[in-house]
């Protein structure tokens, strides 16, 4: 991109234009593994700014290929999502605003924190419950990105199931209302002659050519954040929902402009059973054992990301304040005494109920409690909500930790999100470690027991000339075993720059093709993120892991 273009954008914008080195550089990460920097990072004012730049970038990229934009809010992504060599699009300065909040829904525009919108929702007694465990610093438009899920996706699901209507920018520089419609509305749509008929008309008519394929494709799991979620577009009673296609789509069809969520009440009071185990060989048991109690959440950390809590507990002065944190690390004593007197626990499991009366809750996990009894693992219900946010601190700020505590190495997060069904995990998961072992790799275990998803964090020289070469052959390995398991090779942190080329293992070629063919209707000249969920290589990977040096 050369100055002129640069100039030209600044003349048609409202918004902030960047090329400082300091901000390409501070806009070449993510949370992922790859340093990508871009040419120029806009803060587009509003939705005008965002349909000027795209009809710009449209105009302009036959003359210039390398044109393309990619989306960004809070930069969380693991998978590489959120960063690219030409614009990058940030919603956080200006963008971020909370539209309105009512007792149904919330509406937001994507540069917007997750927390910002939980304060405004929970003044209002409500919430968009599939958060992230990165909540407290993540924004919404990523979460539509991705399809996150989180703590509570075993009683309400993804992000998927909470979007009531968007608005998005499409290639053609103008902005649509899309929204859940009707057979009828839909066939309404598809006979109008205009660039959104026949963005609807081709979709439809790709769905019915390849509906058995798609639908046979679809992940025997209950989350799923890889490819194009084609077999959500269409229902059971032939209704159209072009936003179930949006959502995971991580920016590459189309840019979100407003997210309207639908929201659910709060339950009043929580608690949580922490059940300590030395093994993993009963887990499968014992989740299917609590999932007929409908707990909220069955989260599980590991041994490791327990040392790391107990020996860094001081990084939450930071967001706890002085005595804050001072009570929370005596809250870590009995932890800290246990893993001196007898080790410490090879898997952390948390269960967590909710409900309109405290002793009701209080009863239920007594009764989970006696339920399991029989494995013979130690137990311990939470005395009070300080005692249990001892546990989601461990569990939502491990990897965090990791990052920042760990000398000449490097988070590598590319098995990071991998999922089966949870009766196979006293099989897979001692298969995986066993993959992972043989490479003599530091790793975390963390992740959504209740849906066999795990997030599998290993710590690498990025600087070796071997960890590419490693990335790319344990990944090949542990997907191989997932596509035995009938599982997802990413169950809610997408596909991005790490995940892509393994789509057709876990797809075929024919699917995609189809998948080729969807980004083909919505975007011909690749403007949106491109080498995302479509056209990333396994050169792409090596190219961009980020060095040192």
């Amino acid at each position: 991109m050369n100055q002129t273009q640069i100039d030209e954008i600044k003349s048609i914008i409202k918004g902030d234009v960047d090329q400082t080195d300091e901000m390409l550089q501070a806009r070449s990460n993510d949370a992922s593994l790859f340093e990508i920097r871009p040419t120029l990072v806009i803060f587009p004012k509003d939705t005008e700014d965002v349909k000027a730049i795209i009809k710009y970038v449209n105009e302009h990229k036959e003359t210039d290929p390398t044109l393309s934009i990619t989306a960004r809010s809070a930069g969380t992504d693991m998978s590489g999502g959120s960063i690219n060599n030409s614009i990058i699009l940030d919603f956080t300065k200006y963008m971020n605003r909370i539209i309105a909040v009512d007792l149904v829904r919330a509406i937001v525009e994507p540069g917007c924190f997750y927390r910002d919108m939980e304060k405004a929702t929970l003044a209002k007694g409500r919430i968009m419950p599939a958060y992230t465990a990165s909540k407290e610093i993540c924004a919404v438009g990523g979460m539509i990105a991705n399809n996150s899920g989180g703590e509570k996706a075993i009683k309400y699901g993804k992000v998927e199931n909470f979007i009531e209507k968007l608005k998005v920018v499409f290639i053609d520089g103008n902005e649509y209302e899309i929204k859940p419609l009707t057979h009828i509305e839909l066939m309404q749509k598809t006979v109008e002659n205009s660039f959104e008929g026949r963005m609807y008309k081709q979709l439809y008519d790709l769905i019915l050519e390849h509906r058995k394929e798609i639908f046979e494709a679809k992940p025997a799991v209950s989350k799923n954040s890889a490819g194009y979620y084609l077999w959500n577009v269409v229902d059971d009673h032939e209704g159209f929902d072009l936003c179930q296609l949006i959502c995971g789509s991580q920016g590459t069809l189309g840019i979100v402009t407003e997210i309207t969520w639908k929201l659910v009440p709060v339950e009043p009071y929580a608690n949580l059973l922490a059940v300590f185990m030395p093994d993993i060989t009963q887990l499968s048991n014992i989740v299917n054992e609590i999932l007929p109690f409908k707990p909220d959440s069955l989260e599980t950390y590991d041994d490791y990301s327990m040392e790391l809590a107990v020996k860094f507990f001081f990084d939450f002065f930071k967001s706890l304040g002085f005595w804050g944190a001072i009570k929370l690390g005596f809250k870590f004593i009995p932890e800290a005494m246990m893993i001196i007197t007898r080790g410490v626990p090879k898997l952390i499991l948390l269960v967590e109920v909710t409900g309109q009366d405290q002793k009701d809750v209080k009863d239920r996990l007594i009764t989970i409690q006696e339920k399991i009894r029989h494995f013979g693992y130690k137990m311990h219900i939470a005395k009070d909500e300080g005692e249990a946010d001892k546990y989601w601190r461990i569990r939502r700020e491990s990897f965090n930790m990791l990052r920042k505590h760990v000398h000449n190495q490097r988070t590598a997060p590319f098995i990071d999100d991998i999922i089966v069904k949870p009766e196979y995990l006293p099989e897979f998961l001692p298969k995986v470690k066993a993959l992972i072992d043989a490479y003599k790799l530091t790793y975390t275990i963390a992740g959504h027991a209740g849906n066999g998803n795990f997030h599998i964090i290993p710590l690498m020289d990025l600087d070796s000339p071997f960890s590419s070469d490693t990335i790319l052959e344990l990944s090949k390995k542990v997907y191989d075993l997932v596509h035995e398991y009938h599982g997802s090779i990413t169950a809610e942190h997408n596909d991005g720059i790490i995940r892509t080329p393994y789509l057709k293992q876990m797809y075929g070629e024919k699917m995609v093709e189809v998948f080729e063919k969807t980004k083909q209707i919505f975007d011909p000249q690749n403007i949106f993120n491109p080498g995302k969920k479509v056209g990333g290589t396994f050169e792409d990977i090596k190219k961009y892991i980020k060095k040192k040096n």
